[in-house]
């Protein structure tokens, strides 16, 4: 079975938060309702699952998110495929107008196509 392609991780920030994330400095995430891109293409059933574990090392900006108690996931949608999706998924919602960029380049740093992986959603 194929174990490759892209994900979308939704969740909901409980109150505002401020956080040191790696290169990208501090950054103050606003509550409200997110979503997160992502891909893997390799073991991707198991990148998701360690995105949902609590218990992981800090390794991706995303992992400063879901390891607070304030954050809720909503919604996990993983999409199988051998190529690369997950600038058009991200592109697709932040371009219909529902969502901002609330951090740019937060999961995105070898992208040059999106502002950011991490979108705030309206």
């Amino acid at each position: 079975m194929l174990n490759s392609g892209s994900y979308q991780i939704y969740f909901y920030l409980a109150h505002t938060q401020k956080l040191e994330i790696g290169k990208l400095g501090e950054c103050i995430f606003q509550q409200g309702n997110y979503v997160y891109t992502g891909s893997a293409m390799k073991n991707l059933r198991q990148r998701v699952a360690r995105h949902l574990s609590f218990d992981k090392k800090i390794k991706w900006h995303i992992d400063y998110l879901l390891n607070l108690d304030s954050c809720k996931i909503t919604k996990v949608e993983i999409f199988y495929s051998d190529e690369r999706e997950e600038c058009v998924r991200n592109l697709r919602i932040l371009e219909s107008g529902k969502a901002s960029v609330p951090i740019k380049r937060f999961g995105s740093s070898d992208c040059r196509n999106c502002p950011s992986h991490l979108l705030l959603l309206k």
